[in-house]
């Protein structure tokens, strides 16, 4: 299936296209990184699925569906995004977006996506009841979300998460803890699960007496 991705940050438009051509069944068709840019390449190319920045320069990303639906083109969309407004939501389901993946995210969370999505869309012919039915539609819907490890929270690993990706230079855990308020020992708890699931680095710092302190540094692919 081609695909067009549209992202206005160089950095995590290369991301995308690197994590398509990962999965078999998809090819990247064509980078955008604005509205206009991407109206123009959906003119001239053929493209089955677009991975779509709500985010653009030149406009929201739902201006660019809705010209593209009152323009007759069909392709299905993935919104890719760190937009969590329901209302954009629903209109984005409304406008033919099949997927929503929040940044930041893993390979992992978007190769489930993009396995769904083809499965969806391998689903043809008539179906003989509600339960063939049900069991299409359900291929787009999201596995329930893994649990974290005992003893972490989904609002601290966000905290962390977040203050972590502020940091140009990295962090160590004594840093990161003394910015989210909890203990060196809570915070590397948080580091290391980033770093189990691919979406942060270690190494240690040297210069120091003593043992050297791990550095954490967010990974830019990790977005």
């Amino acid at each position: 299936m081609r695909v067009l991705v549209v992202e206005d940050d160089p950095v995590a438009a290369d991301a995308h296209q690197l994590y398509v051509g990962r999965v078999p069944g998809f090819a990247v068709a064509g980078v955008a990184h604005s509205r206009v840019e991407a109206g123009r390449l959906l003119e001239r190319t053929d493209i089955d699925l677009i991975l779509l920045d709500l985010y653009l320069p030149d406009g929201h990303g739902l201006q660019l569906l809705r010209s593209l639906r009152a323009g007759g083109h069909h392709a299905d969309v993935i919104a890719v995004t760190s937009a969590r407004d329901l209302a954009v939501v629903r209109e984005g389901v409304s406008l033919g977006v099949v997927q929503y993946v929040l940044k930041p995210f893993t390979f992992a969370t978007l190769r489930d996506r993009l396995v769904r999505y083809a499965e969806f869309r391998a689903a043809a012919g008539e179906a003989s009841g509600q339960e063939e039915v049900d069991r299409a539609l359900g291929a787009l819907r999201a596995p329930q979300p893994s649990s974290l490890p005992k003893g972490l929270s989904a609002p601290t690993l966000e905290a962390v998460t977040r203050t972590l990706r502020a940091s140009a230079t990295g962090l160590t855990a004594t840093e990161a803890g003394a910015k989210v308020g909890i203990s060196r020992i809570t915070a590397r708890r948080y580091l290391e699960h980033l770093v189990t699931n691919g979406r942060a680095q270690r190494s240690p710092q040297y210069g120091q007496v003593g043992r050297p302190e791990l550095q954490y540094r967010w990974l830019p692919s990790a977005r």
